[in-house]
């Protein structure tokens, strides 16, 4: 995601879905990750708002729709991208 040939690509070969989270929510469930080694760090909130910083234009350059994730289920979130799907024709309604 990084490189623009890399965002270009997956963009115009498929309908990228950027599931949208903030850095507080990103730490809430990875703080006890230590297989993450970005994170293992002195400040690990610190390092993922610097990479969200970063990141988050890139990915919505890159997504044909953002869903913000917040706490919802699971199945709360497929619903939501399936709407979003059907509603942009690319997937047809059940």
């Amino acid at each position: 995601m990084l490189r623009a040939p890399n965002r270009q690509r997956l963009h115009d070969r498929g309908h990228v879905v950027y599931l949208r989270s903030s850095p507080e929510e990103l730490f809430r469930r990875l703080r006890h990750d230590v297989s993450r080694p970005l994170l293992q760090v002195a400040d690990p909130l610190g390092r993922l708002r610097d990479l969200y910083a970063q990141r988050d234009p890139l990915y919505r350059e890159t997504a044909h729709f953002v869903i913000e994730t917040g706490r919802p289920s699971v199945s709360t979130l497929v619903n939501m991208i399936g709407m979003q799907l059907e509603l942009a024709g690319i997937i047809p309604k059940p």
